[in-house]
């Protein structure tokens, strides 16, 4: 049952379980890769793009349409995973706080 009393107290309990949630994201990282490993993109749960490597066979001046669509590929692998940390992670949380599981 909800007891209006408590409010200040959940919300505070939110802050803090939202704050543990943003230090975790910052420090997990996931990778994207594309072209068979010629292109890597490594990002953290808070979607910072925090390295791009890129083989030299990948970059052919005659062709950079080719380099670019390797990149974009890459990012939104590794975006992709990213989300997917997240959704596990709001899971987590949820189960912590007694949620119904099928929220996320």
């Amino acid at each position: 049952m909800f007891d209006p009393s408590k409010l200040g107290e959940m919300m505070q309990q939110a802050q803090q379980m939202q704050d543990k949630m943003q230090a975790e994201l910052k420090t997990k990282t996931s990778e994207g890769q594309a072209g068979g490993g010629m292109v890597k993109v490594q990002v953290n749960g808070l979607y910072e793009v925090l390295s791009v490597k890129i083989d030299k066979a990948a970059i052919d001046p005659n062709d950079v349409s080719l380099l670019e669509d390797l990149v974009r590929a890459a990012v939104g692998q590794a975006l992709a995973r990213v989300e997917e940390a997240r959704m596990e992670n709001a899971r987590s949380m949820a189960g912590a706080m007694g949620l119904p599981g099928g929220m996320f």
